[in-house]
């Protein structure tokens, strides 16, 4: 009688949590291209778990490959022999597809700034040092360098704006003005805008 091998969904748990992993970072791409800002920082509190998720993907990718490579018993070789070929899906060239992809997903944020347009820098003007303001923006919901850079791209937009440097490992943003023509509540709401949440305003002496 012919045996049916069991037939292993494991590449779908692998690509499933690769990418919840690295969903928090995947996010602001994907709002750039859609124009949807907003959600940018609906799936900033999946940060803490992404090493167990990028754990779980590792152990799921390990069972996977030691089930293609182990060594074959005699049953399973006369099952072989009885039963139809083995369909790509469930060949080693598929998985070893599905391990590509999962390492890309899981190394997305060390990439993720390729995606952003180049931010062009503002022509240098005189200003009147007294009507120039820096100001430290402490930021709620970053965790990776594709928040930094939406933070970037929305404060390049704002007129009056002369300088900015975000640092999603501090969640600051640096931002020197012209007080003459930005108001620093119009700087709060451009940021507030893509999603992130200003907490708090300091001076920069």
């Amino acid at each position: 009688m012919k045996q049916e091998k069991p037939k292993t969904k494991s590449w779908i748990a692998v690509l499933v949590a690769a990418f919840i992993a690295s969903l928090c970072c995947i996010t602001p791409v994907l709002a750039l291209i859609s124009g949807a800002t907003g959600i940018v920082a609906a799936f900033s509190w999946m940060e803490p778990f992404r090493p167990v998720l990028i754990g779980l993907t590792v152990l799921v990718l390990a069972f996977a490959w030691y089930q293609k490579l182990k060594s074959r018993t005699v049953t399973d070789i006369t099952c072989d022999c009885e039963t139809d070929k083995p369909s790509f899906w469930q060949s080693k060239s598929f998985l070893g597809i599905v391990t590509v992809l999962a390492i890309l997903l899981m190394a997305f944020p060390s990439y993720s700034s390729i995606f952003f347009p180049k931010i062009e820098k503002k022509e240098v003007v005189y200003i009147d040092k007294p009507a120039v303001r820096t100001v430290k923006l402490h930021i709620e919901g970053m965790d990776c360098e594709a928040c930094g850079s939406t933070i970037n791209l929305a404060l390049s937009k704002v007129p009056g704006v002369i300088t900015f440097e975000t640092t999603f490992k501090d969640a600051t943003s640096t931002v020197a003005f012209n007080s003459e023509q930005a108001r620093l509540d119009a700087i709060v709401s451009a940021v507030n805008a893509t999603g992130y949440k200003v907490s708090g305003v300091s001076a920069v002496e």
